[in-house]
């Protein structure tokens, strides 16, 4: 049944009538494994111990009449009315022996195992190893025991038990007979069972009775979304929240992971609840993925995007970290996990974050801390094993290392859904920078929206090298905005001159001397007019001075390039990178320390060249020199002639754009001159200004000029 409609509810549902039509097949066979002589453990939440007992009761009694049973449960006074009150835990132990010193027929019903025998970090408690002595004692002994799996139960103890029946949440197929035609009338019409399911599939059959019963709201509403809120927040334990994040709304750009999060999620499960064929309710079921990993750099929104699932679901979610889970007591750390499953399971729908998961579940061999992390990732291994395919729990993780994971986890069937977080290239950079302003209240016009994601293409400020703009970068920029247009009381538009000071807010700034200026202005000048000049190389977008980028002194921003980038264009990159250095020798005569980045960058630019992609002369050859660990380092075996061939055309290479660039520069003398002192005296020197500087100081630079004026934000 696939929809339940009032009149095929019963008019009341007892709590005895409730377990026997969740549980029954379980209980039977319970009672089945007593009669044959085997002991049984049954574990369920401790409101369920109570109507789970008076069925076994009942069924025993049906079964075999001549087979009492003695409740061992921890009575007030612990058995001595005269004596000072003891402990439950106490109580119940006395209780035990008081049973064995006079068994006679009757079944040992032991209602709080968990109590009696486990302490804290799964352990065993001191009366624990008597009880686990008593429950060893006498192999022939039958035992019926209850045990909350919310609490740690020892091995030693369990394994007395041959039969263990777990009683979590209801079957699916038994939803249809333990909601009345009241509580039915409340969600409307009709019900759609995978809809009501998904709210309830974690509760026990004892407290789901509770919750449809206390349901509010009219007869035969419109909507049943009233009926499933109330059930949502009764079903939401305190250590989950319920988040409210967009999918589209509240995260800007990343349209492609947007549009694989739908296909193969959100828009199966949607097919799921409106079909009516059980078989394909499975089928479907089966093809949902539980595991997900958020990959990336830090701050580029993986957490963001699990909230963003988990809102779309209408799912609670619990965000927990490896440290937070980690503990110094043996088995503590796995228990500590067991328990994040457990209660993600009773709240289900639900979505697990772990966040930074490499910090505990590293390539198990790998790691040399105290062995807890191959514990946990064996525990993690478990949980996600011992999902049923109709339950609502999805479990995410989030890390900036995917290829440090254990590849357990990665494999089909657990952390099988791979999406990778980059950082945002220029549309998601437009889209963030639309979201944040428009949540600011900035008042941002597309000019100045354009002219910031300009500005974030490059690495951020304040970061390690190689760090560039991300989503919690953007929103940091917003935030300054917004602080400095708060205090100046404006209600106007932002305008690029305040991204641009916004940028610079709070960096330390060197106090340069005027000819230590000149010639940071000459370098950067000279790295901008080969732009102009070289076919192949990228046009500037922005010349600065001052630590306006990563703490340089001066920078010249390049528009991005092709991806595939053929010999000549490699080859003027090179020359753009020594053209500042010839810049100062033609403007002053002399040069400075600032052209070692560049000459850095130029050299393993050329090493490149003729080490691996096979573009060298004759000596090297079509071979490749490098490691392929991603290391730019050679292999260490070379020959010691074939070394120095490699760097003598490495040399040769950097020798012969150095004098290509030099002679280019020669004849525009007016040009770096003019815009050096442009530069001087305005700072900042963006794409239009450039233009006009071309058209007055070069004209036959025309067609340059045009180009950075037409020139378009690139999508990085």
């Amino acid at each position: 049944m696939l929809v339940i409609r009032p009149d095929d509810c019963p008019e009341q549902i007892s709590a005895g009538d409730a377990v026997d039509i969740a549980y029954g097949g379980q209980l039977s066979e319970a009672v089945r494994r007593l009669k044959q002589g085997v002991s049984v453990l049954v574990e369920c939440e401790k409101e369920l111990g109570i109507p789970v007992l008076v069925s076994l009761r009942s069924r025993l009694k049906a079964l075999q009449p001549s087979m009492p049973i003695q409740v061992i449960a921890g009575r007030p006074g612990g058995g001595d009315a005269a004596g000072p009150p003891v402990s439950l835990t106490t109580a119940m132990y006395r209780e035990l022996l008081a049973y064995l010193q006079n068994p006679g027929d009757k079944l040992p019903v032991i209602q709080h195992l968990d109590l009696l025998s486990a302490a804290a970090g799964g352990g065993v408690t001191d009366l624990g190893r008597d009880v686990v002595n008593l429950l060893y004692q006498d192999p022939n002994r039958v035992w019926l025991a209850f045990s909350d799996p919310s609490m740690p139960l020892p091995e030693v103890v369990a394994n007395a038990f041959a039969h263990r029946v777990t009683l979590m949440g209801v079957p699916r197929d038994r939803l249809p007979r333990l909601i009345t035609r009241p509580e039915c009338r409340k969600f409307g019409s009709t019900v759609q069972v995978a809809q009501l399911y998904k709210y309830v599939s974690g509760v026990n059959a004892a407290r789901l009775r509770r919750l449809l019963a206390a349901i509010e709201g009219p007869d035969l509403p419109a909507s049943p979304q009233a009926a499933f809120g109330q059930l949502r927040q009764a079903t939401l334990p305190g250590e989950m929240t319920l988040p409210n994040v967009d999918l589209d709304a509240d995260i800007g750009g990343y349209d492609d992971l947007k549009k694989r999060i739908r296909t193969d999620i959100l828009d199966l499960l949607t097919r799921r609840d409106a079909i009516s064929d059980g078989e394909g309710v499975k089928s479907l079921e089966g093809l949902i993925p539980r595991g997900l990993i958020f990959w990336g750099p830090p701050g580029t929104g993986k957490t963001l995007f699990a909230k963003a699932l988990a809102t779309a679901l209408g799912a609670s979610i619990q965000v927990v970290s490896g440290p937070e889970l980690k503990s110094k007591w043996v088995g503590e750390s796995e228990e500590n996990l067991r328990k994040v499953f457990l209660r993600a399971r009773q709240s289900a729908p639900a979505v697990i974050v772990f966040d930074e998961i490499d910090s505990f579940a590293v390539r198990r061999g790998t790691h040399t801390g105290s062995g807890v992390e191959h514990s946990m990732v064996n525990m993690l291994l478990t949980e996600m094993d011992g999902f049923r395919k109709e339950e609502l729990v999805f479990v995410v993780a989030t890390t900036n290392f995917v290829e440090s994971l254990d590849p357990a986890l990665l494999r089909p069937g657990r952390f099988e859904f791979h999406l990778h977080v980059p950082y945002p290239d220029a549309a998601a950079r437009r889209a963030i920078i639309g979201v944040h302003g428009k949540s600011m209240g900035l008042g941002l016009t597309p000019e100045t929206v354009e002219h910031m994601v300009r500005r974030t293409r490059f690495e951020a400020p304040g970061a390690a090298s190689g760090t560039r703009y991300s989503g919690d970068h953007l929103n940091a920029l917003c935030r300054m905005l917004a602080r400095r247009r708060l205090s100046a009381g404006r209600t106007d538009a932002t305008t690029p001159a305040d991204v641009d000071a916004a940028l610079a807010e709070g960096r330390s700034r060197l106090v340069l001397e005027e000819s230590e200026i000149r010639v940071v202005a000459g370098h950067e000048c000279g790295h901008a007019v080969a732009g102009l000049m070289l076919a192949g190389a990228q046009l500037p977008e922005r010349v600065a001075l001052g630590e306006d980028l990563a703490g340089s002194l001066g920078y010249t921003q390049v528009a991005a390039g092709r991806r595939v980038r053929t010999v000549p264009e490699l080859l003027d990159g090179v020359a753009m990178l020594l053209a500042g250095r010839e810049a100062e020798l033609l403007l002053e005569g002399q040069l400075s320390m600032g052209s070692g980045h560049d000459l850095w960058v130029a050299t393993q630019m050329a090493r490149e060249l003729v080490e691996v992609y096979g573009m060298g002369g004759p000596a090297s050859g079509v071979c490749h020199y490098w490691k392929q660990d991603g290391r730019p380092e050679r292999y260490a075996d070379l020959a010691p002639s074939t070394r120095e061939a490699l760097d003598s055309e490495v040399r040769a290479l950097l020798e012969a754009q150095r004098s290509r660039i030099a002679s280019m520069l020669a004849g525009r003398d007016s040009l770096l001159k003019g815009m050096r002192d442009q530069l001087m005296m305005d700072r900042v020197i963006d794409a239009c200004g450039l233009a006009k500087l071309v058209r007055m100081l070069a004209p036959d630079l025309a067609a340059a000029a045009e180009r950075l004026e037409n020139l378009p934000v690139s999508p990085d």
